[in-house]
């Protein structure tokens, strides 16, 4: 059954997209996905020790808890198994040979239909593995990422190995399992836990990291992202712990100060701004291409309040945007090909419509409000993701990708259920033909009580709340995936890292007032107020005078922000928005929309970690008639 293009009745943007203007292909027509639930183990009936007994499995290979403590992760090469992390629950007490299975542990899913040798569809790597193979391991166990060797998973800042043997295989076992420890030094004389370090991932070449890392650099929240080599230390002799471990080393911060901003003072007229949208602004990593070429990235705004991923070449620093929907985009993966991306987007629910809706608007008020903007996307521990297929040259006119899972009634527990969201990360099978992710159900706070969703009582086994899914491709054929030699150790466009250096600070517009030029015609006023301490930008006001980038949308009136940090992690924002766009179609008609704030402004307050939207006054965007208001709080 063919799944319809994604359509969420967002009009087209007009407006230069920032790709070239010639050889763009048309969009991909809708394309045959069938999508099912993998298998998992049996959700215990309780938590207590022994809850977990043969009546429940049969087998005696472990319960899983009803809620939380899951995560998919990526396909094993052979790509027929999916690596999970999973919370086992209700194991009986030692020596009861089902003990093993309790707590956050590593499992394989076999995806093809087939069992292991003992009947199960899984099986539990990490279950039983001796102490002595796990010493001094890091707690973080998220992103389940298979190596392409199929004898190693890195799993959070840990690497499980099982030696010469594939983990598929029964003669991996835990006697034969260790689990390694990653450590980043982050000292001048290599003592220490190291740094810490999160979202990780591995390089195609199997040698190479991928992570991010919080910073707090005078009194402000920020994060930068790294590209190093993993090398295997088995006596270390700095450091903690000192058993053997995997060590990040040959660093290179993928940020240069020195290096244009894409929101800087023109050099040779300090009355102007310059917006550059080829400029590189890595933020958070989210991953490479298949071939290894590129670093994925959610980066600086091409868009005022429009949050998309990006990928930037790591020999030559050429950025690419990947998507450029209005709503907001976080976990993608790119296909073994490089023609196709799968993305996890809150297209189609309207959530950022209010904010990034109008489009063609420049980036200016964002040099503050990028974290602001990016925490509306989801309402506590909710998020509202559904997986899309883009092609690589990206959304354009009416085509915004293909929604995977749209087939469906939308009942409870249908694959289209719109209570059930996607979850970080979906991972392409090998050969291009699959795709896996997972999803999570809505739950209290973020649904019951005060809050006007109704909870949903879940249909899955053991009223479990989360879901392993496949999508199958089924008119693709199986490609092979790309051979990937390691690359250089250097990023000719970032900055190696020393260990013990003084975090760099990111550069900002000093305060003034500038001249922003339309590159087809009218300018922006920006007046640009900084902190108390000058550390940071608070204020941006911006009027616009029949500015447009295209010759197609022309836009007038005011805009001003102001951001300050009442919480190192906590962004309160008073915006003031009175903006009108004009779009003037080929036969001459024209589309009015507007972006405006209630008299008394919009006042909101978010914490960047904790995402739970309450703010004051509105905000609402009105695109050719149709008004997208903001969430109401706490939904």
């Amino acid at each position: 059954m063919a799944v319809p293009a994604c359509s969420d009745s967002q009009p087209d943007r007009p407006a230069d997209t920032g790709k070239p203007a010639g050889g763009v292909p048309a969009p991909p027509a809708p394309e045959p996905i069938s999508v099912r639930e993998l298998p998992l183990p049996p959700v215990a009936p309780g938590t207590d020790p022994g809850a977990c007994t043969a009546a429940a499995n049969p087998r005696r290979t472990g319960c899983i808890s009803r809620s939380g403590g899951f995560q998919s992760g990526g396909y094993l090469p052979d790509g027929a198994h999916v690596t999970a992390r999973v919370s086992f629950a209700g194991a009986p007490a030692a020596p009861d040979p089902a003990s093993i299975y309790s707590g956050d542990q590593l499992i394989i899913v076999r995806t093809d239909g087939r069992a292991f040798p003992n009947g199960d569809a899984w099986k539990c790597v990490t279950c039983g593995v001796p102490a002595a193979n796990a010493v001094g391991t890091n707690e973080a166990r998220d992103y389940p990422q298979p190596f392409r060797d199929g004898r190693r998973v890195l799993l959070g800042t840990n690497i499980v190995d099982c030696g010469n043997h594939q983990l598929t295989d029964a003669a991996c076992t835990p006697a034969e399992t260790h689990i390694y420890p990653i450590r980043w030094n982050n000292t001048a004389d290599g003592s220490g836990r190291g740094g810490s370090i999160r979202e990780l991932r591995i390089h195609p070449d199997d040698v190479h990291l991928g992570f991010s890392s919080f910073t707090i650099a005078n009194g402000r929240f920020g994060q930068f992202s790294y590209l190093g080599r993993l090398e295997f230390t088995p006596t270390p002799e700095t450091g903690t712990p000192t058993a053997p471990r995997y060590d990040v080393v040959t660093v290179t911060r993928l940020f240069d100060p020195a290096d244009t901003q894409p929101m800087s003072v023109d050099p040779k007229d300090p009355r102007r701004l310059v917006y550059d949208r080829a400029a590189l602004s890595v933020g958070e990593l989210r991953g490479f291409s298949a071939d290894g070429r590129e670093v994925t990235y959610i980066g600086y705004p091409e868009e005022s309040s429009n949050i998309d991923v990006f990928a930037a070449d790591l020999s030559t620093g050429k950025v690419r945007r990947l998507t450029s929907n209005p709503e907001y985009v976080d976990p993608v993966d790119l296909s073994p090909d490089g023609r196709w991306t799968v993305a996890m987007d809150t297209r189609g629910s309207d959530r950022q419509m209010f904010l990034a809706g109008m489009r063609g608007v420049p980036p200016i008020t964002d040099m503050i409000t990028t974290s602001a903007t990016s925490s509306t996307r989801n309402n506590g521990q909710r998020r509202f993701f559904q997986p899309i297929l883009i092609d690589s040259h990206g959304d354009r006119g009416g085509y915004q990708g293909q929604r995977i899972n749209a087939a469906g009634d939308g009942g409870p527990g249908s694959v289209n259920d719109p209570n059930w969201n996607g979850m970080a990360d979906p991972k392409w099978a090998p050969d291009g033909t699959a795709i896996v992710y997972w999803q999570a159900l809505a739950s209290p706070p973020a649904c019951g009580g005060e809050n006007p969703l109704p909870c949903e009582t879940s249909t899955a086994q053991g009223g479990r709340t989360y879901r392993l899914m496949i999508a199958e491709l089924t008119s693709r054929a199986p490609a092979p995936a790309p051979t990937v030699a390691p690359i250089p150790d250097d990023v000719p466009w970032g900055v190696r890292y020393e260990p013990g250096s003084a975090i760099p600070t990111r550069p900002h517009v000093p305060a003034g007032t500038y001249t922003l030029a339309g590159v087809r015609g009218g300018a922006a006023t920006v007046v640009v107020t900084e902190s108390a301490d000058s550390i940071a930008v608070e204020t941006v006001a911006v009027t616009y005078a029949d500015y447009t980038d295209d010759g197609v949308s022309t836009l007038n009136g005011t805009e001003k922000v102001t951001v300050t940090i009442p919480a190192l992690t906590t962004s309160k924002v008073d915006w003031y928005s009175d903006l009108t766009q004009t779009i003037r179609a080929a036969d001459g008609s024209t589309t009015t929309n507007t972006k405006k704030t209630s008299a008394d402004g919009f006042h909101l307050t978010i914490d960047v970690l904790t995402n739970i939207f309450d703010a004051t006054g509105t905000l609402t965007t009105t695109l050719d008639g149709r008004a997208y208001r903001q969430p109401a709080n706490q939904t």
